[in-house]
């Protein structure tokens, strides 16, 4: 969603050969119903709905991930699940140690709660700048970049202390992705209708790619890390970018009325989902040839995340306080969960051993725990005005690719 808070791939799968009101207190915590608190790093049963079947090529071992170099597209764990290195239990050595947190900002408060996935509640509470909108690891899974869109500044926090520890000036960053490869950093400047790809580590511009369409925000890339696909909330089309060359490939147009949100890309890696807010559902994009259905969802269709066991997709309809859960690869639909009157579900990420899916309230100033196996309320946690794009830490997986947190 922009700034304003309106409701408003080119490639084939490889194969194997080839292959973020000022001021919030612990507030209320109201329980909905009994589970157990999320335990961060510790790995539990994968809880997910029945009649679905696991992607093949799905890890069956818990080992954790390993770590990648910078300078080329780690190799994925399957050539048929291009998030197996993100299953339960597969954290990298990297975070092992670090805290099980949620990292809220609050657009409409310039701040930023951060809540223990154990108690529910919040820890700590910090001002960054003028309205964050993003949460997002690194590439490097060290550092977690706060996007202050009006502020024009990025701030880093450590996960291990949850502490600001730096900020740097950025031009536009409404959301903020990393290549595959770890070699740059792609700073989305949606009100500049561009894409700035930047050094990882220190955010300075490498080059500014015009994209000729309005409202670029959100993007996931193709199974072999080469090319992107973003949605152009204002334009109803997509973009194709090249992301060795860093150019502009193509446009695939949607329809006039739609605003593309969220992107995801299929476990096998063959098609990809874009959450349509006005259309009230997800295009389902062949990842090759760009050919493209739509399945209705729910009004205000608009964050989009995989379970961590990669046989469900959960698309979260805003606008109507629901969660639609669909075939991870076929687009299918599957289950279709209500939270309680007046919730306004948003984006956020699937905790670590992939029992809760927490989501930031837009309109709500709450954050919420839902049990990915029933669909039911955990938790209702007060956070600061505007919650938006929440990011759940640590998550399993080898390197981030940006948003709130796509891991790979």
């Amino acid at each position: 969603m922009s700034r304003s808070g309106v409701p408003a791939l080119a490639a084939a799968v490889c194969t194997a050969a080839a292959l973020t009101v000022t001021g919030c207190g612990a507030g209320r915590h109201t329980t909905t119903t009994t589970a157990p608190a999320e335990a961060g790093a510790r790995p539990t049963p994968t809880l997910t709905p029945p009649g679905t079947t696991p992607p093949s090529g799905s890890p069956s071992a818990l080992a954790p991930a390993a770590v990648p170099r910078a300078g080329t597209v780690p190799r994925p764990l399957s050539a048929t699940n291009v998030y197996a290195a993100a299953a339960r239990g597969r954290l990298s050595p990297t975070v092992a140690n670090v805290p099980a947190r949620v990292y809220v900002p609050n657009s409409q408060s310039d701040s930023v709660d951060v809540i223990d996935q154990r108690t529910f509640k919040v820890i700590r509470h910090f001002k960054v700048g003028r309205q964050p909108q993003h949460v997002t690891p690194s590439w490097d899974l060290k550092t977690l970049w706060v996007s202050n869109d009006l502020g024009n500044t990025l701030t880093a926090v450590d996960p291990r202390t949850s502490a600001p520890i730096r900020t740097v000036p950025v031009r536009d960053p409404y959301n903020l992705y990393f290549t595959p490869d770890g070699r740059r950093a792609i700073v989305v400047a949606e009100a500049l209708q561009r894409l700035d790809f930047r050094d990882p580590h220190t955010m300075k511009l490498h080059k500014s790619l015009p994209v000729g369409c309005k409202g670029v925000d959100h993007m996931d890339y193709t199974a072999d890390g080469r090319k992107a696909l973003a949605s152009c909330e204002f334009s109803g089309k997509l973009v194709v970018v090249d992301l060795r060359r860093e150019t502009v490939l193509r446009y695939v147009p949607l329809r006039a009325s739609a605003m593309p949100q969220d992107v995801k890309l299929s476990p096998d890696g063959r098609r990809f989902f874009v959450a349509d807010m006005a259309s009230g559902g997800v295009w389902i994009v062949n990842a090759r040839t760009m050919a493209r259905r739509f399945e209705t969802t729910g009004k205000g269709a608009h964050g989009l995340y995989v379970s961590r066991d990669s046989r469900v997709l959960y698309v979260t309809n805003r606008d109507e306080g629901t969660i639609s859960v669909l075939g991870a690869n076929s687009g299918r639909r599957l289950h279709k969960w209500r939270l309680p009157s007046g919730a306004s579900p948003d984006m956020g990420g699937v905790s670590a051993n992939g029992r809760i899916l927490w989501l930031s309230g837009r309109y709500d100033s709450d954050v919420y725990a839902v049990n990915t196996r029933t669909g039911r309320l955990i938790r209702r946690i007060m956070v600061g005005q505007g919650p938006h794009g929440l990011s759940v830490w640590p998550q399993p997986g080898r390197y981030s690719i940006g948003h709130t947190g796509i891991m790979r």
